[in-house]
């Protein structure tokens, strides 16, 4: 079963279950894919998936720094439950220590020497960590490493 057909699949139990802050993270998430979907004219295999649910997670985690800012808790709390129910759809996150291997292995693959050279890095990198890391996190990684 492909990750948008079981995104399907938990809407429909969503909705027998009445559970209607789910139901509608849900309904967004698939908004969101079937909008790529018309507008690249293309169907979405799971990866392209997996990155609309990152690109949705980002856009939640500027809307609660901004809340804050706002001071509006009640709205906090919305925009992280609903992160929370987009969180399940992305594979199990790697640890600090895989990243920072995996970042490691990269440099020495890609024979970088500075500065200049991190977007090989990156490059080879995103591939590999797709979904699976903060790219955020990945990138001042690298950064750290090629400063070296």
């Amino acid at each position: 079963m492909s990750l948008k057909d079981q995104i399907t699949e938990d809407m429909k139990n969503a909705m027998r279950a009445k559970d209607t802050a789910r139901l509608g993270a849900i309904r967004l998430l698939l908004a969101a894919i079937k909008q790529r979907e018309v507008d690249d004219r293309i169907v979405l295999d799971d990866a392209a998936v997996i990155a609309t649910v990152e690109k949705m997670i980002k856009q939640r985690k500027d809307s609660i720094s901004q809340f804050e800012k706002a001071n509006r808790d009640d709205l906090v709390a919305i925009e992280a439950a609903e992160m929370a129910i987009l969180q399940a759809y992305l594979p199990a996150q790697m640890s600090d220590g895989e990243v920072e291997a995996a970042v490691a292995a990269a440099v020495a693959s890609t024979g970088a020497a500075g500065p200049q050279d991190m977007g090989k890095v990156i490059g080879t990198l995103k591939a590999q960590l797709a979904g699976k890391a903060d790219m955020g996190k990945v990138s001042a990684l690298v950064k750290a490493a090629l400063a070296k």
